[in-house]
């Protein structure tokens, strides 16, 4: 058609498309993982990106046939299909069992009515292969280089074989088979530059955000990742009525382990602290959050807690740092910390309204005398 109309080689026009039809996905998932994130809500990144692909090939291909069966040349589209298959087992690495995969193969067959046909029987159970084999290679080899090679060979090896009873059922020439069997490998060699490039941005990208936003010294978010979160919970929480609390904890008389031991030692007492406080809560609940927001002083953001709802996981705190003995050289330095802990009102009018109460319960542990929690 691209010919006939347009005077443009298939060729060129499938390349577009191809890459048009990765583009598109990208975009809308950005889109949706964006969404998500604005809504809070706790979906991970992994599976939004699988079932949504799975959702997005399958329409793709189905409208591939489509039309494919209104054309004059049924079988046009087949590599774009084979691509498919090959994005959602690489890119997306869904693991769906090869078993489960033969059952969508032959509701495909049915809604393309070839079920008549023993090539098209072969075909199926040779896509179904294919996909097992994609999943092999992805569970057992692991750098990506290898991966890269891997997928293309069996791509190729496969994609042969497809477009060989593609020839017997649709008795084309040899010529074409070839044709379509090097446009293949061309795309497929366009779809992993493509991903590798997406993979490698996404890395820079994490790389990149954490270095912004992660404390080096105690690997804890830092003040700045603290400033976004809390003003998106702050909106959240007051447009939809959720409860949101802070704990915010400072290390006593941490001054007295700089002067006397050297900043190594205080060094040393806040990543010992960091890391009692973040093994506390990945026990308890992974999604709330430790900031170091100071010197010494750290805050705890819990979305969706009442202040009675975070009690439980402040006294673990609380008791597991208090009186804990770290050795630094021949010295052991014993630490304690002093808490404050509030929820969110409707009398605080911005993010600083609600810090500021909180950073006064703290305050107030500490003029009564340290190492004690004010709610």
């Amino acid at each position: 058609m691209t010919w006939s109309n347009w005077q443009v080689a298939p060729f060129f026009t499938s390349v577009f498309f191809v890459l048009g039809v990765l583009a598109l996905y990208q975009l809308t998932f950005n889109g949706i993982l964006f969404w998500v994130k604005w809504q809070h809500l706790r979906i991970s990144e992994t599976t939004i990106r699988t079932w949504y692909g799975i959702l997005y090939m399958v329409v793709f291909v189905v409208a591939l046939q489509s039309f494919g069966d209104s054309a004059n040349y049924p079988w046009q589209f087949m590599n774009f299909q084979i691509i498919g298959i090959i994005f959602c087992a690489y890119f997306l690495n869904i693991k769906l069992p090869y078993y489960l995969f033969f059952p969508v193969v032959l509701v495909f067959m049915t809604l393309n009515q070839s079920l008549g046909y023993w090539q098209s029987w072969v075909h199926a159970i040779t896509l179904t292969l294919l996909f097992g084999a994609l999943n092999l290679i992805r569970a057992r080899v692991k750098q990506r280089t290898a991966i890269l090679i891997s997928y293309s060979a069996t791509g190729i090896i496969f994609g042969g074989l497809l477009w060989l009873w593609m020839k017997l059922k649709f008795n084309f020439s040899w010529q074409i088979l070839g044709q379509e069997w090097l446009y293949l490998t061309i795309f497929e060699g366009l779809l992993f530059i493509y991903v590798n490039m997406l993979t490698q941005n996404d890395e820079t990208k994490l790389q990149l955000t954490k270095f912004a936003s992660h404390d080096s010294l105690t690997g804890t978010e830092n003040f700045a990742a603290y400033s976004g979160a809390i003003k998106q919970w702050f909106e959240f929480s007051q447009r939809k009525q959720r409860s949101l609390t802070m704990m915010m904890f400072d290390i006593d008389h941490f001054k007295i382990f700089n002067d006397t031991y050297g900043h190594l030692a205080g060094d040393r007492v806040l990543q010992q602290v960091a890391m009692v406080v973040q093994t506390v809560l990945n026990e308890n609940d992974p999604e709330v959050k430790l900031y170091r927001t100071g010197g010494e002083e750290f805050n705890i953001l819990f979305p969706g807690y009442t202040v009675a709802e975070t009690q439980v996981i402040v006294t673990q705190i609380f008791l597991a740092i208090n009186h804990q003995e770290i050795n630094f050289g021949t010295h052991q330095l014993e630490i304690s910390v002093s808490v404050g802990v509030s929820a969110l009102t409707a009398e605080d009018a911005t993010p600083l309204d609600f810090y500021n109460r909180v950073d006064q319960k703290l305050y107030q542990s500490k003029r009564n005398g340290r190492m004690q929690i004010t709610y």
